[in-house]
């Protein structure tokens, strides 16, 4: 079975418990830790080891998004016990005030491409610009967020063709106009399976859709059918 799962952010914002309980009798083998505003990173980190992560293949963690000057070097230092785990930390590129201090994370600082609100990250040539940077870094591919910066998946094909060897998981989601996590309508579906056959074949997913629980599995088989094209045309056919 493929690593699949959802972020806990998507499922109880800033209740990662809740998120886990919503998990605990689903099909999934992969989850990511969401710490998506700066006020939930320490009470997240200081629990890590209370939490029983062991059903999980793939677990990653979510920086927060947006982080104010003055907390740079306590968000980088809370971050640094996460990335003794080996986890990919989940970080958005504009985030980074000062990115020479986020160096520090070496292979477990991993870019997620942005959407269309982000300043950077966004296109093939931000993203070759970032990787510069962080040589050592992997790549979070959202297909959410490529597909809302271009809806023709011209340039989520590119990023895909130019970094596909730094992906180490993908974000899946329906992105709407003001940028929120939506579930995966068939018009997503359809988008996505233009560039289905770039995807690693290997890559975690995780999902972002804002569902309820009882939506969960749903969603799942909305993912595996949105990236792999032979279910996608039984859908289809439906």
């Amino acid at each position: 079975m493929r690593c699949i799962g959802f972020s806990t952010g998507a499922l109880a914002r800033g209740n990662f418990r809740l998120a886990l309980d919503m998990l605990a009798d689903k099909d999934v083998n992969a989850v990511e830790l969401s710490a998506l505003r700066r006020e939930e990173l320490g009470s997240l980190v200081a629990e890590l080891d209370r939490l029983d992560l062991s059903r999980f293949r793939h677990i990653s963690f979510h920086a927060p998004s947006s982080i104010e000057p003055p907390f740079e070097q306590a968000v980088l230092k809370l971050l640094a016990e996460v990335a003794t785990r080996g986890w990919p930390i989940i970080v958005h590129p504009d985030a980074m005030v000062n990115p020479s201090e986020w160096a520090s994370l070496r292979d477990s600082l991993c870019i997620e491409n942005m959407d269309k609100r982000k300043p950077v990250g966004q296109t093939a040539r931000q993203l070759a610009e970032i990787f510069q940077v962080f040589p050592n870094a992997s790549l979070c591919f959202d297909i959410g967020h490529a597909r809302q910066v271009d809806p023709t998946m011209v340039e989520a094909s590119v990023i895909l063709r130019t970094f596909r060897h730094r992906i180490r998981q993908l974000h899946v989601s329906e992105v709407n106009t003001q940028s929120k996590h939506d579930p995966l309508s068939l018009e997503s579906i359809l988008a996505f399976h233009r560039v289905a056959h770039l995807l690693p074949a290997d890559a975690p997913i995780i999902l972002e859709s804002r569902v309820e629980e009882s939506q969960i599995e749903e969603e799942i088989q909305s993912a595996i059918n949105a990236l792999n094209p032979q279910q996608l045309l039984a859908v289809a056919g439906d």
